[in-house]
């Protein structure tokens, strides 16, 4: 081989070799609920560049609800679970799932809502016995907080899987289910227009306002194989709730991602304030025991101990 050859072979090779060490490290992260405010940090995060930043090519992939998300995180489709139910993580790592809680998503229940037609005959929550109550998915936080809802105020009233939020809108306008379950931002021009009326908050629910009520999860194989990535995701993801709260270019980004108008998104950080979207621990952890239990996710109580190995918080 001539000299020049050679020399041009083995630039190329550094090239290559500088190139493959310097490329992200892909992270594919499964979400629910497509155009929340809180599940849509990741979107916000890749928009803004923000995980990028620290080195991830993230790719998302949207699911109805938080069981979608983990059964996807199980099988080893994606590299984490943002936004599932808390209850329905404990009771899927109770049955030896090989997953574990790596940080919180949502502290108490700022974002939940129930609403009816403005038509409807509904006016208070007490309104609620005798009607169809809606949830997005067993073992979702939509799920939790309607059994909560009944728990508190004793209603007589049958719950109902309605899948996504956009599907249930679909079957309350439709009178196929009388009480639909929404999140902010979802529907808040639907509300300014009339359409619909909100009946009651998660704010209303006091056990949902003292515990985490979703988490982001990740599987032992990445625990174990990958944690640096995902130490790196843990602070992109701080970084991109500093984005969401702190820049007004996070609003117009989130507009558009959302399709939503400007003066409801302008709304929303009153709405959920930045402490609700503190990853850092889980809180209240003798009521989600009790509502595990309650809710048929776990057969039996655990102890704190117990609930503490299922996590991987720093």
């Amino acid at each position: 081989m001539r000299p020049v050859a050679a020399f041009v072979l083995s630039a190329l090779s550094i090239v290559s070799t500088t190139s493959a060490a310097l490329a992200d490290d892909p992270l594919k992260i499964a979400i629910t609920q497509q155009g929340a405010w809180d599940t849509g940090l990741a979107e916000l995060g890749k928009r803004s560049g923000i995980f990028k930043k620290h080195g991830l090519d993230v790719d998302i992939l949207y699911t109805q609800a938080g069981p979608e998300a983990i059964q996807a995180l199980i099988a080893g489709s994606v590299d984490v679970a943002e936004g599932a139910g808390v209850s329905a993580a404990i009771g899927t790592i109770s049955k030896g799932a090989p997953i574990k809680i790596i940080g919180a998503e949502i502290q108490g229940a700022p974002d939940q809502y129930w609403y009816v037609p403005a038509e409807s005959s509904i006016k208070s929550i007490a309104d609620f016995n005798g009607k169809t109550l809606s949830y997005s998915l067993p073992g979702s936080s939509s799920n939790a907080a309607v059994l909560a809802l009944i728990a508190q105020y004793k209603l007589d009233a049958k719950t109902v899987s309605t899948g996504s939020i956009t599907a249930t809108l679909t079957q309350v306008m439709t009178h196929q289910v009388d009480v639909g379950f929404s999140a902010i931002p979802f529907f808040l021009d639907k509300v300014e227009a009339g359409q619909i009326r909100i009946v009651a908050t998660g704010e209303e629910v006091a056990v949902l306002k003292t515990r985490t009520g979703r988490v982001n999860l990740s599987n032992l194989n990445n625990l174990q194989n990958r944690r640096p990535v995902l130490q790196r995701f843990k602070q992109a993801y701080l970084d991109t709730i500093e984005f969401m709260y702190n820049d007004p270019q996070s609003l117009k980004m989130f507009a558009d991602y959302a399709g939503l108008p400007d003066s409801v998104v302008a709304r929303i950080r009153g709405l959920i304030p930045k402490s609700a979207l503190d990853p850092g621990q889980l809180t209240g952890e003798d009521q989600i025991i009790a509502e595990a239990v309650a809710g048929k996710f776990i057969a039996a109580p655990i102890t704190a101990r117990q609930l503490e190995a299922m996590t991987d918080i720093p």
